[in-house]
């Protein structure tokens, strides 16, 4: 039969009853939605990024150098290669009417070389003048300081000269613990903040000839100071710590709208068999007219995909617009606001993620009209369903695996995906497998004598029962909203309870070593008993480690973030508290040897290294040659001071180096030493830990929430996977319902067996998914985030019976219209 005739007898039946196929286009569309939408924001802001990557950065190349200013010969070598624009970055008090912590930045008068530095009053500037300073309004609310206030940092006061509206490369200045104030250059020398041993970070940024190559640049520049220490990114990688965390999160939220779009499959499967159970006597006629199986199933099949083509290009359409709105709802919360830009490449991936879940799932049901006479159509309602062909079969395993195969290839960590990917179908298949034990339990097991669970329990296995459909669409509704409040609640308890009864009341940093025994003098006649820890601080760059230049590497190991750029040092006699050998020993208290350094163990795991392994830092631009001593387990979330790399003593005897301490006080001595310690330590840098905790707690449940957005499309889909189950068991719950009427029964007692199967349903697979849903939200806590595990059981339950309740009630409220059924009009249509 020619294509043209079979369209035409697609269309016509089609414009017939099109309403058949909703539930399919539904999911499709949920599906698809999703995963373009995630798709396109990811890809907007990456390409937002890379667009905006030298004002991001600041150059199109940028030199940071950790505790120093760069020498002049180093000067000279940037300046050969273009203009050059110096700011240095550090932590320090901002002192007026309080005392805040804030990020003081010094730019020269070249900066910015690239966007603009606005006020709040609309004025574009360059670098303030001399005894002026720019405020964050964070700052100034904080401060309440207004244009035309003083404010101190250091030994220096400053005049406010504006309010900082857009500061152009805020971003590529990476994570900050306060607000952000600006000043000259040339005035920072009279705050008195940069001593030997201060935490500061020198930037250069070179805006470079337009035909210049950056990447040549750095190679350059590399090459004429092998030592110096340095850490140089390009214009193309402007805030990799952002990239590198969009591309996750982006990842992790594709899967999720991957794992709804299988989901949705399932409805599809649904909706699909539900439309044709509708067309059953249609498909008999044509089969008895002559058409062939081939002929029912290109007839059919176009109909499937007209349907889930549109649906499709719906969902591709709302997808690509919803960065737009996300943006627009999220407002300061994404790094950078996706512009409106066409994303191909992800909108590619999603349609054909969308044709081929509706070929997978669409393919199984239209097998069996296919291949079922004409005369089992015409009895399908009492006669179970028939296996799918062996062709079918092998079909479906096709799309599925094409499925799997693009999940790879487009991901950025393919074990990753393989093994989510994996972990889904293990759940669909135990799910399916559980439906076949239900319905064998119930075929064995004595029947009841009473009516109404008599007829429960044969609803569970009798021909044609939606037993598999109802489990799966319920145990993957109930599991997603255990994982959902597990993972939520697990990580409210992070915040909570996981910041210790005796936390810390204040980080302080940059203490003048020769000023310690005068600080802890001042902080102990503020409470006398005080818990004090100080230890000496320095910053340095790995440059070498088990005989591996780092600036060899073509690519960083995974999991190795101590490589990219400069980390805080320490050295110590014993073992920091907190930490614990786990191989190797540690030096003896009076150890005068050569250097050696104590290893983080996850560090160790990235870098391979092993004790009797060579690490070489780079501190003040001079390399530091250490063996490994030992490696150590550290508990990071005591709050208190441990480094991934903790020295022997001696090892930086000859650099200038500051401590650092943490301030165990009672809240009367917290506020007496918030006053007292900037004024006479203008220095030093004082960090209430509530506020590290609240910023934390923030990002955290900004996390959590994308993870519930995400995953609520997924619930969404099976919702529509429960209907779509409800709707394709109606035409067989008529016949029962109708036949029970005419035996007799009322509708009150046809509901109350619906009932007990819905609610002996909803109580087995709520057990199930409570330990399905935890595994789920463990896996996602402990080895995604590395939290503790600790959801709230009184949550739990109430999540779960409210969804088991939800469940229960669609199930009902889809049995009301089988009701309503009159028996004469039910049987004429048999």
């Amino acid at each position: 039969m020619k294509f043209s005739t079979l369209w035409r007898i697609a269309r016509r039946d089609l414009s017939a009853r099109i309403r058949g196929l909703r539930l399919l286009a539904v999911c499709l569309f949920l599906g698809v939605a999703t995963l373009a939408a995630i798709g396109s924001l990811t890809a907007s802001i990456a390409e937002e990024l890379a667009g905006r990557g030298q004002t991001i950065l600041g150059g199109d190349i940028e030199i940071g150098i950790a505790q120093r200013e760069a020498t002049d010969p180093e000067k000279q070598a940037f300046a050969a290669e273009g203009r050059v624009s110096e700011t240095v970055r550090l932590r320090a008090m901002a002192i007026g009417s309080d005392s805040v912590l804030a990020e003081l930045k010094a730019v020269d008068g070249a900066y910015p070389l690239y966007g603009k530095l606005r006020l709040s009053d609309g004025r574009a500037v360059s670098g303030p003048g001399a005894g002026e300073i720019y405020i964050g309004p964070s700052l100034a609310n904080r401060l309440d300081i207004k244009p035309g206030g003083t404010v101190r940092f250091g030994e220096a006061p400053f005049r406010v000269n504006g309010i900082i509206a857009e500061e152009p490369d805020r971003l590529g200045e990476g994570f900050t613990v306060g607000p952000v104030a600006i000043i000259g250059l040339p005035s920072l020398p009279s705050t008195g903040l940069i001593q030997p041993g201060s935490m500061f970070e020198s930037k250069y940024r070179i805006r470079l000839p337009v035909d210049a190559d950056p990447t040549e640049v750095a190679k350059r520049l590399e090459a004429a100071f092998p030592s110096a220490g340095w850490e140089i990114t390009d214009r193309s990688n402007g805030a990799p710590g952002t990239r590198r965390f969009i591309e996750r999160m982006g990842q992790f939220l594709t899967l999720v709208g991957l794992a709804a779009l299988v989901i949705a499959g399932i409805g599809v499967g649904n909706g699909v068999g539900s439309y044709l159970e509708s067309k059953r006597a249609s498909i008999a006629t044509l089969k008895v007219t002559g058409a062939d199986s081939s002929v029912i199933f290109r007839i059919y099949m176009l109909q499937i995909f007209t349907v889930a083509l549109g649906a499709i290009i719906m969902g591709l359409g709302a997808g690509s617009l919803m960065p737009q709105v996300i943006g627009w709802v999220a407002g300061d919360i994404l790094p950078v606001a996706p512009g409106f830009s066409f994303q191909p490449v992800p909108l590619a991936v999603s349609a054909l993620y969308g044709l081929m879940i509706a070929f997978a799932f669409a393919l199984p049901p239209l097998a069996r009209a296919r291949t079922v006479p004409a005369a089992g159509l015409f009895r399908s309602i009492v006669e179970a369903g028939q296996r799918p062909d062996r062709r079918t079969v092998l079909m479906v395993a096709a799309a599925i695996s094409a499925i799997v195969l693009l999940a790879v290839v487009t991901a950025r960590e393919p074990l990753f995906s393989l093994a989510f990917i994996g972990a889904a179908l293990a759940l669909l298949l135990l799910l399916s497998l559980l439906a076949w034990a239900l319905a064998a339990i119930a075929r064995r097991l004595p029947r009841p004598k009473a009516p109404l669970p008599r007829l429960a329990l044969t609803n569970l296995h009798r021909p044609g029962a939606q037993t598999r459909a109802l489990v799966v669409a319920l145990g993957l509704g109930l599991t997603l909203f255990v994982t959902l409040a597990a993972i939520q609640t697990s990580i409210t308890s992070e915040i909570r309870t996981q910041v210790p009864e005796k936390a810390p009341s204040f980080f302080a940093l940059d203490i003048p070593r020769e000023r310690s025994a005068e600080f802890e003098a001042m902080v102990r006649a503020a409470d006398s008993k005080a818990e004090i820890n100080m230890i000496p601080a320095l910053r340095g760059t790995v440059v070498e480690f088990a005989g591996k230049r780092v600036a060899d590497l073509s690519e960083i190991p995974e999991g190795a973030w101590i490589l990219r750029g400069d980390r805080g040092l320490t050295y110590s006699a014993v073992v920091p508290e907190g930490s614990a050998v786990a191989e190797g020993q540690w030096w003896g208290a009076d150890y005068s040897g050569p250097p050696l350094v104590s290893v983080y163990k996850d560090v160790a795991d990235a870098l391979g290294l092993k004790v009797g392994d060579s690490l070489t830092v780079s501190v003040f631009g001079v390399e530091i040659a250490s063996k490994v001593g030992s490696i150590r387990e550290v508990k990071w979330e005591n709050f208190g001071l441990n480094y991934a790399l903790v020295f022997s003593p001696g090892t930086f005897d000859a650099a200038p180096h500051n401590m650092v301490a943490t301030l165990t006080v009672d809240k009367a001595a917290q506020d007496r030493l918030a006053k007292s310690i900037p004024p006479a330590f203008p220095s030093s840098s004082l960090i209430e830990v509530g506020e590290v905790v609240g910023q934390v707690s923030i990002l955290l449940t900004q996390m959590a929430q994308a993870i519930a957005a995400a995953a609520s499309i997924a619930i969404l889909a099976g919702i529509a996977v429960l209907v779509g189950a409800i709707a394709a068991a109606r035409q067989s719950r008529i016949y029962d319902s109708v036949i029970l009427k005419l035996l007799g029964s009322t509708r009150r007692q046809i509901l109350g067996a619906q009932a007990i199967e819905y609610g002996l349903l909803a109580v087995i697979l709520g057990l199930l998914s409570l330990l399905l849903g935890l595994g789920a939200a463990w896996y996602v806590v402990v080895q995604i985030f590395d939290f503790n595990f600790a959801p709230d059981p009184a949550i739990l339950a109430l999540t779960l019976v409210g969804g088991a309740g939800l469940t229960f009630l669609l199930g009902i409220a889809g049995s009301l219209p089988i009701l309503a059924a009159r028996p004469a009009e039910a049987l004429r249509s048999l």
